[in-house]
């Protein structure tokens, strides 16, 4: 597991004071990804539209370009606005495989200051039931500090 508040602090130092949606995307996404072994794929899909997803700033192979709410871990969690904490994505009724390596998967809604969803944050592994609620609830703080409450 990563040093969260390490990681927390990190992020802070570098984006303070940012406010380019993007370039705190494309960072965060950077320093996720190069926390922990576990991390095969970390990136954002955005909301560009009603109801749809589109790809953002991402770390690893490349990933979906657009997802519907209605469809895989990352429009279940745009859709209802819940943590989506996946141990098997094979066992994930809907599961879009954007890599065929994904054997577990964590997204989280991404909220900007007003509390609308703006984007989902998405971690895939290559390993089997790789998360754990510690590392959602961790990271869940750690982009409400980048996005939310700023």
């Amino acid at each position: 597991m990563p040093d969260y508040d390490m990681l927390a602090k990190t992020l802070h130092s570098l984006t303070g004071g940012e406010d380019d949606i993007i370039a705190l995307m494309a960072t965060t996404a950077c320093e996720v990804h190069h926390s922990d072994s576990r991390f095969d794929w970390t990136g954002f899909y955005r909301v560009t539209a009603p109801e749809m997803l589109k790809i953002g700033p991402y770390q690893g192979g490349h990933g979906c370009l657009q997802i519907p709410f209605s469809r895989g871990v990352c429009g279940a969690a745009a859709r209802t606005g819940q943590a989506q904490l996946v141990p098997d994505v094979e066992a994930f009724d809907g599961h879009i495989a954007c890599a065929s390596s994904t054997r577990s998967e964590l997204v989280l809604p991404v909220r900007n200051k007003a509390g609308e969803i703006i984007a989902v944050f998405d971690i895939d592994s290559d390993q089997p039931d790789a998360f754990t609620d510690g590392d959602a609830a961790h990271l869940a703080r750690i982009l409400d500090g980048i996005f939310g409450t700023r």
